[in-house]
């Protein structure tokens, strides 16, 4: 069963958060420069990413607004 994924930006820290499913704790590795993979801490599934400095990467970003994206996330080793 496919899991919603979310996004939330937080403009002021300029990070962006996406989560398989509900927002919950998680082990963070980081996969490359501000890229940080979240992985649950039990199964080790990749469960979201952190995107830090997302504005310097990509430019100005527009008002957020929800997508209907299904997706799946996977960190390869």
């Amino acid at each position: 069963m496919a899991k919603r994924l979310t996004f939330f930006f937080d403009r002021e820290a300029d990070i962006l958060y996406l989560s398989v499913g509900k927002s919950r704790p998680a082990l963070s590795k980081e996969v490359g420069d501000d890229i940080l993979v979240r992985l649950d801490p039990k199964s080790h599934r990749v469960i979201g990413c952190t995107i830090l400095n997302l504005t310097k990467r990509f430019g100005k970003m527009k008002e957020a607004e929800p997508l209907p994206i299904l997706g799946e996330l996977t960190l390869r080793t």
